[in-house]
């Protein structure tokens, strides 16, 4: 198997990628645009998801690689827990809710897999 050289070229913050654009996608429209708190820290979780990939495949080793994973992985359950919130003020009609829901859940399994990917590597 070649290796990764890359983060954009991994699927996992490909799907991190895709998440943050539909949390910005929906948090541009009405009611969510007016509610600059809850707006900034849905955006600033689904940027981490990303960003912390971009970081820990320009650290130095697989320990911190995985660790910056745990962090990406973590802020994917932030952007999922503001997401039950935004459904519950009425933010997210429930098809919305849903669809985002799955997006947030898939790109934690696909984190969650590489973590545990790099982790095997790091024991081999």
């Amino acid at each position: 198997m070649a290796r990764v050289e890359r983060f954009e070229d991994l699927i996992a913050w490909q799907k991190a990628r895709e998440l943050a654009g539909s949390v910005y996608e929906l948090t541009r429209a009405e009611p969510c645009s007016r509610d600059f708190g809850w707006c900034g820290q849905i955006q600033r979780a689904a940027v981490s998801v990303m960003a912390n990939f971009a970081e820990g495949m320009e650290r130095t080793g697989s320990g911190e690689f995985h660790h910056f994973l745990t962090i990406a992985k973590a802020s994917c359950a932030e952007v999922r827990s503001h997401l039950y919130i935004g459904s519950d003020i009425g933010y997210l009609p429930i098809d919305v809710f849903h669809t985002l829901m799955e997006r947030a859940e898939e790109t934690g399994r696909v984190i969650g897999g590489l973590r545990a990917s790099v982790a095997r590597a790091r024991i081999a």
